[in-house]
């Protein structure tokens, strides 16, 4: 019996040590390739934690767990500890988030730095809505502008885009294209080469970043610089697993949050311009618009602002005091 009393303590004890030293894992989906510049940016967010915790953070990237569409609730459900998604992707339960996709509002770089800024006012009604899915933001991660992809000709006028089936990925997008005259069809991010391949849209809207890391310029010839969007994709946590951490691993992905969102952001033109360069060498024609060219498209998609502060809350609702602030910017 006392054998079996120091093998049965020995036991207990040894479980006690190998919980006190099993490391925390942290999961993150991503549905892009991890060459592409979100991907290389959360390789920096690994890296700060890493150095300031005992947490191991594992990247999933390439829609090997999950598509865009599917993280939010994987994460809130605490299916994964943590995911990237396009921002627009919580649309379902928080329509007031695309405001960042509302036709040419957030028409700089300074607005779109200002209203993503960590306790800008944007984002302090932004985030906490988004957090009551269950899954918190650590950080945005900035995408760049929105543009135009087409073959045969380019997408600069509200012509342009009549009768044609074109790939969007969300749903003020989708009241862009048809506020022109367009077919908006939703296709995750993952997917749109294949769409575009088989043809199963004429046209789509991405960042230019995402021609560059998908390679759209293999099955797509022509890019216009239309800037009709804010492009944002967020790195969301799951709440009660963030909140069981300790103080010192909670400080850790908050300062690595900080230290990734500030280095992506800077580096974001740098990245167009190098993803622009690329288009072009691999033969894509860009187009940019005319002053004409922009003063049409803008006065053709105005209803998408209106009909997005209706469905937000109408007047005094939270999506009109969201465009009243990207106006103050």
């Amino acid at each position: 019996m006392k054998i079996l009393k120091k093998i049965f303590i020995t036991i207990i004890l040894a479980s006690f040590a190998t919980s006190s030293f099993a490391e925390t894992k942290m999961r993150i989906t991503l549905q892009l390739p991890l060459k592409a510049h979100l991907g290389q940016n959360l390789l920096v967010f690994k890296k700060e934690v890493e150095k300031r915790s005992d947490i191991k953070v594992e990247i999933y990237d390439s829609a090997q767990l999950y598509k865009d569409k599917e993280v939010p609730q994987a994460v809130g459900s605490g299916a994964i500890e943590a995911g990237v998604a396009s921002i627009t992707r919580f649309a379902g339960t928080n329509p007031e988030v695309d405001v960042f996709y509302l036709p040419f509002l957030f028409d700089s770089e300074k607005k779109v730095r200002k209203a993503t800024a960590q306790g800008s006012k944007i984002r302090s009604i932004l985030d906490p809505a988004i957090s009551k899915t269950g899954a918190m933001p650590l950080y945005y991660q900035a995408y760049g502008s929105a543009i135009m992809l087409s073959n045969g000709g380019p997408m600069k006028t509200p012509a342009d885009f009549k009768d044609k089936k074109i790939r969007v990925f969300g749903k003020t997008l989708g009241a862009f294209v048809s506020s022109l005259g367009g077919k908006p069809a939703l296709i995750s991010g993952s997917e749109q080469y294949l769409a575009y391949q088989r043809g199963t849209v004429d046209a789509g809207m991405t960042g230019v970043s995402g021609v560059k890391s998908r390679k759209l310029y293999q099955v797509m010839d022509t890019l216009t610089v239309t800037n009709h969007g804010d492009i944002e994709f967020v790195v969301v946590v799951n709440q009660k697993w963030y909140n069981k951490l300790n103080a010192k691993q909670k400080s850790a992905i908050q300062s690595a949050s900080k230290i990734a969102e500030k280095a992506v952001r800077d580096d974001m033109a740098n990245i167009e311009a190098g993803a622009y360069k690329i288009a072009k060498e691999n033969g894509m024609k860009i187009v940019k618009l005319s002053s004409s060219d922009l003063s049409a498209l803008k006065k053709a998609s105005a209803s998408v602002i209106d009909d997005y502060i209706k469905r937000t809350g109408g007047a005094g609702g939270v999506g009109d005091k969201l465009v009243k602030e990207a106006k103050k910017l």
